[in-house]
């Protein structure tokens, strides 16, 4: 038996598996995971100047996600989001968007393509993480988009890492 060759299979195996799974976690990463009760805390500004606390969003069912426009996946889901946030338009519903992109003049960039090409019905509220006056008692996330489905006492009862699965919709319609 050729142990050289053996080990070099090995060695290619694990070689794959590090590099391939966090690629297929990402995409595989569909479920709701169970959520804490807890309320969580966001505070900031939006991109826009204007002063935003997630409190006053109380009596609306809200999700909260974070992104970031290096993630290709975050990219991909936005069109999605805006579909259904404009879809929910007069019903107690609000998206957040906090943006983890680590210079905000990319988050800046990619909103000045967005204000040319969506309409304002399917804008949500954005913020950016590394404003000044930014906190939440979240955490980092390892993983995005990281998303928090609020219900209307403001409480998570849902946590979606990676994809957001397709049943998420219906949760928060039911929520609604």
């Amino acid at each position: 038996m050729n142990l050289n060759f053996l080990n070099k299979r090995h060695f290619a195996a694990l070689v794959a598996v590090l590099f391939l799974a966090p690629a297929v976690a990402q995409t595989t990463a569909t479920q709701a995971k169970p959520a804490p009760v807890m309320l969580p805390q966001i505070e900031g500004k939006t991109i826009d100047g204007a002063p935003f606390t997630l409190s006053t969003l109380k009596g609306k069912v809200v999700l909260v996600m974070f992104w970031s426009t290096g993630c290709a996946v975050c990219r991909d889901k936005m069109p999605e989001l805006r579909n259904n946030y404009a879809g929910w338009a007069g019903k107690p519903f609000e998206l957040v968007a906090v943006s983890t992109d680590s210079r905000v003049q990319d988050l800046l960039d990619y909103e000045r393509i967005i204000s040319r090409t969506v309409p304002m019905k399917q804008r949500f509220v954005q913020l950016w993480t590394g404003e000044s006056g930014y906190k939440d008692n979240l955490g980092k996330h390892s993983m995005l988009p990281a998303g928090y489905l609020l219900d209307k006492t403001g409480k998570v009862v849902e946590r979606y890492v990676g994809r957001i699965p397709p049943e998420a919709w219906d949760r928060i319609a039911d929520l609604l």
